[in-house]
C-alpha cells in the first residue's frame, strides 16, 4: 500500500519551467517503479515517464524527451519530474504512479495512484 500526493504545478508561460514533486508514504516505495501520468480533458491519460525503483533505469515518452527528467530520492520518498521548455500542449493534469513490477507505460499496470496536479501553460 502506497499513498502519493502530488504537488507543484501552476500557471508558467510557454518555454518556462516547473518542478512537480510525489511525496510517497508506504514501505514498499523504496521497490517500486514510478510512472507520470498526464491527461488533458477529454483526452486520454498518457505516459509521460518513469523511472525503476533504484533510479538506474529512465523511460520519456518522446513528446518530452529531452525537456523532461524524472528523478527519486528514495531516502526522502519523493519523485521529481523537473519539466524544462514547456509547450502549451503539455497543459494537462499530472499524475504519479507507483507498481511493484518494472517500469511501464501502461496506466493499468500501476495499482497507487496520487490525486494530480494541474499544469496549465500559456502561449
Amino acid at each position: 500500500q502506497v499513498q502519493l500526493v502530488e504537488s507543484g504545478g501552476g500557471l508558467v508561460q510557454a518555454g518556462g519551467s516547473l518542478r512537480l514533486s510525489c511525496a510517497a508514504s508506504g514501505l514498499t516505495f523504496s521497490r517500486n517503479a514510478m510512472g507520470w501520468f498526464r491527461q488533458a480533458p477529454g483526452e486520454e491519460r498518457e505516459f509521460v515517464s518513469s523511472i525503476s525503483w533504484l533510479g538506474i533505469s529512465t523511460d520519456y515518452a518522446d513528446t518530452v524527451k529531452g525537456r523532461f527528467t524524472i528523478s527519486r530520492d528514495n531516502a526522502k520518498n519523493t519523485v521529481h519530474l523537473q519539466m524544462n521548455s514547456l509547450k502549451p500542449e503539455d497543459t494537462a493534469v499530472y499524475y504519479c504512479a507507483a507498481r511493484g513490477g518494472s517500469m511501464s507505460r501502461s496506466q493499468y499496470d500501476y495499482a497507487a495512484w496520487g490525486q494530480g496536479t494541474q499544469v496549465t501553460v500559456s502561449s
